[in-house]
C-alpha cells in the first residue's frame, strides 16, 4: 500500500477490524512513521451500473455519492462514521434491487430521502443542487411540505438550533 503521505510502498498493519461489509485497516509507513486507514471492501457482487439522464451508462462509483452526502453535511453535527453509514444503507438498498442497471435518479432520490431523516438543512442543500431549480418557487415547493410538518425536535447533535437562540461567549447577554 502507497503512503498517502510520502508517497513510499513500505507499511505495517497496526490493527484490523470489520467494519460493515468493509475491513478497516489501520496502517503505519515504515518510512515516515505516519499512520493512515485503508478499507477493503470485497467485490463478490455484480458491478453496478448507473443510467445517466443522457442515456449513457457508466460504473457505479461510490466516491460520488460519498462526495455529494460530504457537501451537503459541511458543516453540520453529523459524524463521518454516520455519513458512511448511510452510504452503506444506499448501496445495500440498490444491491437488494437485483438489477445491474439503475438510473442516477434512482440514487439521487435515494440520498435525498436519507438527508432528509437525518438533516433538513442538509437535505435542502443537496436537493437545491440536485433538482437544479430553476426559481426560488419551485425550490418553496419542494420546502414547503417540511414547513408544514414543522421542525423536528431540536436535538443538540443535529445542529438545528436557530441563531441566536443562545447567548454567545462574551456577547455580555
Amino acid at each position: 500500500m502507497e503512503c498517502p503521505f510520502c508517497h513510499k510502498d513500505n507499511d505495517k498493519v497496526v490493527d484490523s477490524r470489520a467494519s460493515g461489509a468493509a475491513i478497516r485497516r489501520r496502517r503505519e509507513c515504515l518510512a515516515c512513521t505516519r499512520r493512515y486507514t485503508t478499507y477493503e471492501r470485497a467485490e463478490s457482487e455484480p458491478r453496478l451500473r448507473v443510467i445517466k439522464k443522457n442515456d449513457l451508462r457508466e460504473a457505479y462509483d461510490r466516491s460520488k455519492i460519498r462526495q455529494g452526502l460530504l457537501l451537503a453535511l459541511h458543516k453540520r453535527q453529523v459524524p463521518t462514521s454516520r455519513i458512511d453509514e448511510m452510504l452503506q444503507e444506499i448501496e445495500d438498498e440498490l444491491t437488494a434491487r437485483g438489477e445491474l442497471e439503475i438510473p442516477s435518479r434512482t440514487i439521487g432520490d435515494l440520498v435525498m430521502e436519507k438527508l432528509r431523516k437525518e438533516d433538513q438543512v442538509a437535505y435542502v442543500r443537496f436537493a437545491s443542487i440536485y433538482r437544479n431549480f430553476q426559481d426560488v418557487s419551485a425550490f418553496m415547493h419542494e420546502v414547503e411540505p417540511m414547513l408544514k410538518q414543522g421542525s423536528p425536535a431540536q436535538s443538540p447533535g443535529k445542529g438545528n438550533t436557530r441563531a441566536g437562540s443562545e447567548p454567545r461567549p462574551g456577547s455580555g447577554t
